[in-house]
């Protein structure tokens, strides 16, 4: 008998659950019937609901089922899989071969020597001083660091796993336009503090540069960076979405708890080259520091007038560093127009400065950092080629973290904790866990670009030149990059 009573109890319950049931789906059918915004479920109620579904899971379904490894964008499986295998120092080995076309245009081909040097020979890239004439030169230990990323972009638990990272594999950490937060200092590695168009932790109360705070951050970090623009959204300034603004990071930025945060589209002091070069030299001389900036090139125009500008006042007026963003950069919130349509990608842009920079005679004065999709070795690698010092990532740091390429970035939903002010999804980032990824795929990276060196027969990475690479420009044929980008000579 108690049996029965309990399953009459089970059937009830389920009937209960089933006319509620009955009742949710009468009002939905209503309510597709009844509104007039999409066609689709007023033409076909309910079922028409499947289509949005099925739409917002497609980019998901693709990513694991349906996409070959190397066909993805913005960055593929296969790429991603090696760094995720990287950092977690499981090496990046493969078994009967690559998947990777070597007759795909953009293929890069490095040049091997017949006699690679021996490793009792090998040398480790040696550091380079950025601003050597300053009060306070930052000696930059490696080739490879962490690119621009705010908190507030990032949550914190992703940002302190950074600086602790940085910090055991001796690289920089590059604050983004947000500010230098608690985070950021956490694990005590090299810091170059970035200066957004809203100037967020170095503004006073009515959003102009503080010379106060200036002097404060200075303390604190190697360098600055004079952001006038960014890969994922040249010529907009930086947007954090009004749902990650809480109240830590309303009082790190200055900013009102809950509302979007929008830099201007550029710095207003600076409407040209000379009000650049002042606000340089300004920075420079109040802090010591060393003081470069962060461009995104659309042509060869912009560049040239710098340089002249530069000449015209005294090589001294020069940026210590000169960090280009490739126009396919991008690892927060930016309008699509911009990320689609706008700036010439870093494999177009490097070359320019570079070559711009060695016309003018400047090469030597001013260290270029290559910004863009630079998540594998040989990428690095590639860019020293072309003529940079160094090469930053945000991304590839990101794949460190655990990133999945969910590309929900831009909203307060990121499933792996990296990209939200959401508390329950930051449990998932365990700090002292990816700090040591971040690390290991610092070290990886470094290590490897070494590597390629040696088999090219150099004994470090920055003897890397542009005849050491050859690239795909055409299904079966690849050409020098020497051939491609000739070294100009100088003309000023």
């Amino acid at each position: 008998m108690e049996g029965l009573a309990v399953l009459n109890w089970i059937f009830v319950v389920l009937g209960w659950l089933g006319g509620v049931l009955v009742l949710v789906l009468l009002v939905m059918f209503v309510q597709d019937l009844l509104q007039k915004e999409h066609a689709v479920r007023r033409n076909f109620p309910l079922i028409g609901r499947m289509r949005y579904f099925l739409e917002r899971q497609g980019e998901f379904l693709r990513q694991y089922f349906f996409a070959h490894d190397r066909e993805e964008l913005p960055f593929n499986r296969a790429t991603r899989a090696w760094v995720y295998r990287t950092a977690k120092n499981v090496g990046g080995t493969i078994g009967f071969g690559s998947t990777n076309d070597l007759r795909e245009p953009g293929t890069l081909i490095f040049v091997n020597d017949p006699y690679p040097v021996l490793e009792a020979d090998l040398l480790p890239a040696p550091p380079v001083v950025i601003g050597p004439d300053c009060e306070h030169p930052f000696i930059a230990r490696h080739i490879l660091n962490i690119s621009g990323m705010s908190f507030g972009a990032l949550s914190a638990p992703a940002v302190r796993a950074l600086s602790i990272g940085a910090a055991k594999a001796g690289i920089w950490l590059n604050s983004g336009e947000g500010g230098v937060s608690p985070y950021h200092l956490e694990g005590g590695c090299d810091l170059i503090a970035q200066i957004g168009t809203a100037k967020y932790g170095v503004r006073d109360e009515f959003g102009n540069l503080s010379d106060e705070k200036l002097i404060d951050v200075a303390q604190r970090v190697c360098a600055f960076e004079i952001k006038l623009a960014q890969g994922a959204k040249p010529g907009r300034g930086g947007v954090l979405p009004g749902i990650k603004v809480t109240e830590e990071i309303a009082r790190i930025r200055g900013i009102p708890v809950g509302k979007t945060s929008s830099s201007p589209n550029r710095h207003p002091e600076i409407a040209n080259d000379d009000d650049l070069l002042d606000m340089i030299a300004h920075v420079r001389e109040l802090t010591g520091r060393p003081v470069g900036i962060k461009l995104v090139l659309g042509s060869v125009h912009p560049i040239r007038s710098l340089c002249e500008t530069i000449l015209r006042r005294g090589i001294a007026a020069a940026p210590d560093f000169i960090t280009v963003d490739g126009g396919d950069g991008g690892s927060g919130a930016a309008p699509q127009l911009l990320a689609d349509h706008v700036g010439l990608p870093l494999s177009e842009a490097l070359p320019i400065l570079v070559d711009t920079l060695m016309a003018y005679g400047l090469r030597d004065r001013i260290r270029v950092i290559a910004s863009g999709k630079l998540v594998t070795s040989a990428r690095v690698a590639w860019a020293l080629c072309v003529g940079a010092d160094f090469a930053v990532t945000a991304r590839g740091f990101m794949f460190a973290l655990g990133c999945i390429q969910s590309m929900q970035c831009n909203k307060d939903t990121c499933p792996t904790g990296i990209t939200t002010q959401n508390k329950r999804l930051q449990k998932g980032l365990v700090v002292s866990d990816k700090a040591e990824r971040v690390a290991n795929y610092a070290r990886w990276m470094n290590v490897e670009v070494n590597r390629l060196a040696h088999s090219c027969g150099l004994t470090h990475a920055r003897e890397f030149r542009r005849h050491h690479i050859r690239i795909v420009t055409e299904p079966g044929h690849s050409r020098l990059l020497s051939d491609i980008y000739p070294y100009p000579h100088k003309s000023v």
